[in-house]
């Protein structure tokens, strides 16, 4: 039998298998679809959207002008803490001749109360659009400032089916559904309940609350607070909420606080005797760009590139 005769590989051979050795050195190097951040890709997440316009921005809260009935343009707030499609105020029902629908109950989870309910034939921002809306009616500015006052309020069911982009520093809103977040972005939060995510306080991580229709910084239940930092620092004062008036503390945490890539310091918080959850409001978030995905269940806040020692020093006090 005549031994087999195994050849060297030829030049073709080793040129392939130079190649296929770079390419997989270079996909090596290359940043996996694993590893893609939110808060590097947010001119990409919100090209093509239905809504990009600005929005007003007073004492934290945020407002923007959508239309009502296709009757003209008016002044709704933006609440991911509110529940719902949307909110009525009393003046513009009346301005409106909006039609009764009924009573539903409500809660700023502390008190619970019931409230009537009108019918809006259409609300639209922009290319967003929503028909046929039921929403809760109150005199919502009996206790603002003229400035404050506003027309309703634009809840989170009103963006559940795309990706809600708050970008604070440049006072822009948007609004698509040609992207998405997912797990495949590593810098994103999930969550079950809305919109309540993981934020870390000196190093003790605990479930808050994303609230932009509130208009303070961080709130935390005194359970909460006086098992991450015990203080005797702690001022009266009182916290309003939707239905009512609640007893309250007023203090100040060095932190650092965490909320996805935004670390803030010196932060003012409200420590309430009652209170369902620790809470994120709109003064936390001054800093941030916001983005709110209901369909994937996941949240992003972006924080500035500045050192984190930096970052939170202009939030109001």
């Amino acid at each position: 039998m005549v031994p087999e005769h195994r050849h060297a590989p030829g030049a073709s051979v080793r040129r392939a298998i130079r190649v296929a050795s770079y390419v997989c050195a270079l996909m090596a190097a290359m940043p996996s679809h694993a590893a893609r951040e939110a808060c590097t890709d947010i001119d990409a997440l919100r090209a093509g959207a239905l809504v990009d316009m600005p929005f007003e921005l007073l004492d934290g809260r945020l407002y923007v002008q959508a239309d009502v009935d296709g009757r003209g343009l008016f002044r709704f707030a933006v609440d991911t803490g509110a529940s719902g499609t949307a909110r009525a105020d009393a003046r513009l029902v009346e301005a409106l001749d909006l039609p009764r629908q009924g009573q539903a109950a409500n809660s700023d989870g502390v008190a619970s109360t019931t409230s009537e309910t009108v019918r809006l034939g259409t609300l639209s921002l922009q290319g967003l659009r929503r028909d046929d809306v039921v929403a809760i009616t109150r005199d919502y500015n009996a206790r603002q400032s003229s400035e404050a006052a506003f027309d309703g309020i634009l809840a989170r069911e009103f963006f559940a089916d795309g990706l809600l982009v708050i970008d604070y520093p440049k006072r822009r809103l948007a609004y698509t559904r040609m992207a998405s977040l997912s797990h495949e972005f590593r810098d994103t939060l999930a969550y079950d309940k809305p919109f309540r995510i993981p934020i870390s306080i000196g190093g003790h991580e605990v479930e808050a609350q994303l609230d932009t229709g509130a208009n303070v910084a961080i709130v935390l239940p005194k359970a909460v607070h006086d098992a991450i930092t015990p203080t005797a620092a702690l001022n009266a004062d009182t916290l309003t909420l939707t239905n009512g008036d609640v007893e309250s503390r007023r203090t100040r945490m060095h932190g650092p606080l965490r909320i996805g890539t935004l670390t803030l310091t010196d932060v003012e918080v409200r420590v309430p005797e009652r209170f369902p959850a620790p809470l994120v409001g709109a003064h936390a978030l001054q800093d941030a760009v916001v983005m709110i995905d209901p369909r994937t269940r996941r949240v992003a806040v972006c924080g500035p590139a500045a050192a984190p020692e930096a970052v939170g020093s202009n939030a109001p006090r």
